[in-house]
């Protein structure tokens, strides 16, 4: 059933970082989706010597499609619609399409208050009527089941038109917060949709987790939104699962208390409370020194691929 929505009529911002709020680089390869799909262009991206440490996002070396090779610096850009093809037939993406903008970047290490008042000024300035942020966080989810999106937001308008529920969480954030929060300020109406991957397969890129957040974008926005390739990507993701799962009885056993656990709440259809609850122990553990890329505290690496909840 499609929600009425503050959202569907209007240019839309669509934000994702990689890093902290991203994990199996769900948010930010679904944010690269759209981009691809419409054909977007960048028009504002910020200055990376003020906001990167390159030691931990470091640069990369990359050859174009003429060989010849380049560096690309870490960064945030913005990219909307192309001018030039204001004629060209309506995008596959259905009604309203025309109006999404996209922001993707790295996680700043620094001067998040310049950071986050650069790019929502630069969205006011190309017209940007609300935004949407991604996350993806690492959850006690199974990977055999429908994964679940929360969505949320601190404004009161859009809560009580998409009946969703204003966060209760008080602890360290990352980068989307301190967007959210400025955009809000600026007059900006916010929704963030988080996606919960499941903890023992962190290592990887969730396909499965992309699809769930482009699902809840559509219902919110009224789009239609192509998944390419990803519906296979998804099957082979979990087939990839199954098949670890099977060679360590450990691990098929904890994610089989993690499929009763789901099963007994009905989670496709799960109570507001349930899910808010779960988005809650995770942004606790966050809060503890985890980080939603699988890695401790410091940066340096993750722990075992999957841990049991006791051990």
């Amino acid at each position: 059933m499609q929600h009425p929505t503050v959202f569907g009529n209007r240019r839309l911002l669509i934000v994702a970082f990689e890093g902290w709020n991203d994990a199996g680089e769900a948010a930010s390869s679904a944010a690269r989706l759209l981009a691809e799909q419409l054909q977007l262009v960048e028009y504002a991206a910020v200055d990376p010597e003020l906001y990167y440490d390159y030691q931990f996002n470091r640069p990369t070396i990359v050859t174009g499609e003429d060989g010849t090779r380049e560096l690309a610096w870490p960064g945030a850009t913005l990219l909307g619609p192309d001018a030039s093809a204001a004629g060209r037939p309506e995008s596959d993406l259905g009604l309203g399409s025309e109006k999404l903008h996209v922001l993707i970047g790295a996680e700043p290490a620094r001067s998040w208050k310049a950071f986050a008042a650069e790019l929502v000024d630069a969205a006011l300035a190309a017209d940007v009527e609300g935004v949407v942020f991604l996350g993806a966080m690492l959850a006690d989810a199974p990977h055999t089941r429908p994964l679940i999106v929360f969505a949320s937001s601190e404004n009161s308008d859009v809560r009580d038109v998409l009946g969703v529920d204003r966060p209760g969480y008080e602890g360290p954030v990352g980068v989307l917060t301190v967007l959210a929060d400025q955009a809000e300020r600026a007059g900006l109406p916010t929704v963030s949709l988080w996606v919960s991957v499941p903890h023992y397969v962190h290592n990887a890129p969730s396909p499965k987790a992309v699809i769930a957040l482009l699902g809840k974008l559509e219902e919110l926005t009224g789009l239609s939104i192509p998944r390419g390739t990803l519906e296979a990507d998804a099957q082979a993701w979990e087939a990839g699962v199954d098949a670890l799962a099977s060679d360590d009885e450990d691990m098929a056993g904890y994610i089989a208390q993690l499929e009763q656990a789901r099963d007994a709440v009905d989670a496709p259809e799960a109570s507001g409370d349930a899910i808010a609850l779960e988005f809650e122990r995770y942004l606790r553990r966050r809060g503890d020194g985890g980080r939603a890329d699988g890695r401790g505290g410091d940066g340096r690496g993750g722990d075992e691929p999957w841990r049991p909840r006791d051990s």
